[in-house]
C-alpha cells in the first residue's frame, strides 16, 4: 500500500478511517488522486476473500469551505437516491451513470475521524475516466448533454428540501461585494501589486449581478444545479466515449441553469488550462461552444423556458467572472480557499480567467447566435 503525505501516517490514518466502512475485503492499496482545488481524495482497492479486487473512492470535506458537512452529505444522498431511481426507471445503469454513496456501519453517510475531519467513500467507477482538457468534440457534446440531463432528471426533486451548503454561492452582486471588501482590508498587503486587476472588475461590477437581478425580478426560476460544472466533474466511459456519471455533487444546491452552462463552458471551451500563464492562448473555442451548447440545450428541451435559454451565454460570460473575482480574492488573502501548488497561482488563474471574460465580450453576439440555433 502506498500514499504520499506530510505529517501523521497517512497510511495508518486511512486504514482506521477505512475499518469504520463495510468494505469488500482487505485494504491492499491506496492512491492519492491529485485532482480538484478543494477536497483530498484517494483511490482505494480491496481484495476480497476469492481474490477479487474491489475499488473505491475516498474523501475528506473540505471544512474551511463546507461549514456544515452533514448538510453536504443529506444533499448528496437526497439527490444521488433521486437519480438512481430516475435511471432505473429509464433503463439504465444506475451504479454506472449515478454516484452510490457507502454508508459508514454506524448508518451514517460519513466517518468523523480524532481530528474531527469528516470522512466519504463512494463506489469507484470502473472503465470510465475524468479528463482536465477536451479529448474531442464528440466527449464535449456528450458532456453538454450529461449536464441537462442532471437538470432534467432532477426537475421534479423537491428543490425546498435542498441546504445551501455554501450560502450566496453563485450571488454574483454578492461575490463582487465580497471582493471589493479584501480589497480594502488587504490583509496581506498584496493589493500593490494587482491594481490593474482590480481595475478590470470595478468596470465590471454591475454586469455581474444581471442574472441574479433576473431572479430577483420573477424572470428566472431556480433549478436544482450541479454549480461546479467544470469538464472533469464528468466521467467519461473508455469504451463508448459517452459521458456516463456527473461528480463532485458536494455544491448541489438551488441555483441558476445558465450558471451550470456557463461554469461548464468556461472550462472546456476555453483553448488553455484554467492557470495557463501565457496568455496568448486562452480564446473560446467556439467549436467547441457549439458542441456543448446542442448537447445541454438538447437534454433540456422542453424543460428549461425561453428566457433561460436566452440567457445561457450571459451565463458563460458572468460566472467566468465571478470565478477571475474569486480566484483574485483568494490571492489577496493569502490563498485560503484554493489550492494552490506554486507561488501566485491563484493571481495566475485570476489573470487567465479574466482573458477569457474578454475573449467572450468580443465573441459574444456569435455565442447567442449558436445557442438561438439549438433553441
Amino acid at each position: 500500500m502506498h500514499c504520499e503525505n506530510k505529517g501523521e501516517n497517512i497510511t495508518e490514518l486511512i486504514s482506521e478511517v477505512v475499518s469504520h466502512f463495510p468494505l469488500a475485503g482487505r485494504l491492499v492499496d491506496v492512491t492519492p488522486i491529485v485532482q480538484g482545488h478543494i477536497n483530498t481524495t484517494y483511490r482505494l482497492v480491496t481484495e476480497d476473500e476469492n481474490g477479487e479486487s474491489h475499488s473505491y473512492a475516498l474523501q475528506t470535506i473540505n471544512k474551511y469551505v463546507f461549514k456544515n458537512p452533514e448538510d453536504v452529505m443529506e444533499n448528496i444522498c437526497a439527490v444521488t437516491a433521486h437519480l438512481r431511481k430516475k435511471i432505473i426507471e429509464a433503463g439504465g445503469d444506475p451504479d454506472r451513470e449515478a454516484l452510490t454513496v457507502i454508508f459508514a456501519k454506524d448508518g451514517k453517510s460519513y466517518y468523523v475521524d480524532h481530528r474531527g475531519e469528516y470522512w466519504r467513500i463512494y463506489h469507484f467507477i470502473r472503465g470510465a475516466s475524468t479528463y482536465d482538457t477536451v479529448q474531442n468534440a464528440r466527449h464535449l457534446y456528450n458532456a453538454g448533454y450529461a449536464f441537462g440531463r442532471f437538470q432534467t432528471l432532477l426537475a421534479d426533486f423537491p428543490i425546498h428540501t435542498l441546504k445551501h451548503t455554501i450560502p450566496d454561492f453563485h450571488n454574483t452582486k454578492k461575490r463582487m461585494a465580497d471582493f471589493f471588501a479584501a480589497v480594502e482590508k488587504d490583509e496581506c498587503g498584496r493589493v500593490k501589486d494587482v491594481l490593474p486587476e482590480i481595475e478590470f472588475f470595478r468596470k465590471r461590477a454591475e454586469e455581474a449581478s444581471r442574472l441574479v437581478d433576473m431572479q430577483a425580478m420573477g424572470l428566472l426560476p431556480l433549478r436544482v444545479t450541479h454549480n461546479d460544472t467544470k469538464y472533469n466533474n464528468i466521467m467519461i466511459d473508455d469504451a463508448t466515449g459517452e459521458a456516463l456519471c456527473v461528480i463532485d455533487l458536494d455544491t448541489v444546491m438551488p441555483g441558476l441553469a445558465a450558471y451550470d452552462y456557463g461554469d461548464a463552458i468556461r472550462f472546456a471551451a476555453s483553448t488553455a488550462a484554467e492557470d495557463e500563464t501565457d496568455l496568448s492562448k486562452v480564446t473560446v473555442d467556439m467549436h467547441l461552444f457549439e458542441q456543448f451548447t446542442a448537447g445541454f440545450v438538447g437534454a433540456t428541451t422542453g424543460f428549461l423556458t425561453k428566457t433561460e435559454l436566452e440567457t445561457l451565454p450571459w451565463g458563460a460570460r458572468i460566472i467566468t467572472l465571478e470565478l477571475a473575482s474569486r480566484f483574485l480574492k483568494d490571492h489577496i488573502e493569502g490563498d485560503k480557499y484554493f489550492r494552490i501548488h506554486r507561488p501566485n497561482h491563484n493571481l495566475d488563474r485570476a489573470r487567465n480567467q479574466m482573458k477569457l471574460v474578454l475573449e467572450m465580450e468580443k465573441r459574444f453576439d456569435e455565442m447567442c447566435a449558436i445557442t438561438a440555433k439549438y433553441m
